[in-house]
């Protein structure tokens, strides 16, 4: 058993809808087995729990772990590629690399890699955009599962456009989900997502196949990309003459659902959202990705008046890193830009988005998303380096929002010195 004594920020309540922030100067959490058993003052936490170990966080913000929403897995390595759109992008730079993964040994090097990656930033809870190779999800999964992270992933598929190594035929796209899914979906933190790339890489049959295998297994999860590109969407319209627009041809084929996260979706119609609402799945908003492939403005509003769910995803490969930080605070910078009118954002939708939100999308929040009594210990502790920038903006900010501020515009990796997963510590 173990107190935590620590300044606490979280959102147990939607900024979005109301809340606030919910922040405590000097609090204690009693954590009993990963779960945490009280929320109180230091002095009635000891007095009830004499023979807990004391871990004295006082010097930085401990925060709930992080929670990414969108992640490829297989694009660590190209991170940093700039200034080419989305289908130039992805023929250039992400399928070259991903196309390695078909390499076992490449592959298991990359899951480690993607992992530190993840536990780096504070990441605890993600879903991540898998590989087309089922043995390189067989990696990722193997290594999530030591670590103990709360990841959904799942095999990547494709029948055409892309290169000939990344297709699949519908046979063997059914058989290898299957399969992944016999192994990992539901073992300790894990899930899996049934992962169309795209409905512009993936034809009709393939995502039929799909929502069959979603049927065949309640409980599993899916994930695609929608409406992040001019040029896309305008293929997925051609492609798919009969659908009403990019969302149909997902709901067509039984992939949309209260467990569907669909990343980016910059440019949806108001049928779209009405219909994403209504069925209950997410967006994950990727700002440094939407800035870097110049998609466009990601319209928070629109969504969050139709209903729709939205959290925070890194992508990583076309956005700058795992950081949530930075993904929080580029998603401040584009509303406070957008032409059309953007959402106007305070340091508690920032954590909301981060945390709780993507804690929601991914059906999680019994467990983590914030730091309350019966939720498990996943949580992450930012600490400065003594005089370095952030440290010296946490000791004079104005007020705990402000703080928080602080910690988005300038917090990095280096900054999160520990991170635990259900109690258990994962960096530091």
């Amino acid at each position: 058993m173990f107190i935590y004594r620590a300044r606490v920020f979280d959102t147990p309540t939607d900024p979005f809808a109301g809340g606030e922030l919910r922040s405590d100067a000097d609090l204690a959490l009693v954590v009993d087995d990963g779960l945490i058993i009280a929320r109180t003052d230091y002095p009635s936490a000891v007095a009830a729990h004499p023979d807990a170990e004391v871990i004295d966080l006082r010097s930085g913000v401990l925060i709930p772990g992080l929670v990414d929403t969108h992640v490829h897995y297989p694009q660590i390595r190209a991170i940093g590629y700039l200034g080419k759109p989305l289908l130039e992008w992805l023929d250039h730079c992400a399928l070259p690399e991903e196309a390695k993964l078909g390499d076992e040994a490449y592959a298991q090097t990359l899951a480690g890699e993607f992992l530190t990656g993840l536990t780096s930033a504070g990441t605890t809870s993600a879903m991540v955009f898998g590989s087309h190779f089922a043995t390189a999800v067989d990696a990722l999964f193997s290594q999530a599962a030591e670590a103990g992270l709360r990841i959904t992933s799942g095999l990547v598929t494709s029948d055409r456009i892309l290169p000939e190594e990344l297709l699949t035929s519908v046979e063997r796209s059914v058989s290898e989900s299957q399969g992944l899914i016999d192994r990992w979906h539901g073992k300790g933190h894990l899930r899996y997502a049934l992962t169309p790339r795209f409905s512009f890489s993936a034809g009709q049959e393939l995502l039929a196949a799909g929502g069959q295998v979603v049927a065949d297994n309640p409980g599993i999860w899916v994930t695609s990309h929608l409406n992040e590109n001019h040029d896309e969407i305008a293929g997925v319209a051609e492609m798919f003459p009969e659908a009403r627009d990019y969302l149909d041809t997902y709901d067509r084929a039984g992939l949309l659902g209260r467990r569907t996260i669909m990343a980016h979706n910059v440019h949806p119609s108001d049928r779209e959202l009405a219909r994403m609402a209504e069925v209950g799945a997410a967006s994950a908003h990727c700002p440094t990705s939407n800035s870097n492939l110049a998609s466009g403005f990601f319209p928070l509003r629109r969504h969050i008046e139709a209903g729709v769910r939205v959290a925070l995803g890194s992508d990583v490969g076309a956005g700058t890193g795992f950081s949530l930080l930075k993904e929080g605070v580029q998603a401040y910078f584009m509303q406070q830009l957008d032409p059309s009118g953007g959402l106007p954002l305070s340091s508690a939708h920032l954590l909301h988005l981060a945390t709780a939100a993507g804690a929601e999308a991914l059906d999680l929040s019994d467990d983590v998303g914030d730091l309350s009594v019966g939720k498990r210990f996943d949580a992450a502790y930012i600490s400065p380096a003594a005089g370095q920038p952030l440290a010296v903006g946490l000791e004079h900010a104005s007020s705990d929002e402000d703080a928080l501020a602080k910690i988005f515009a300038m917090g990095t990796p280096a900054d999160i010195t520990r991170v635990w997963v259900d109690g258990g510590l994962v960096k530091g």
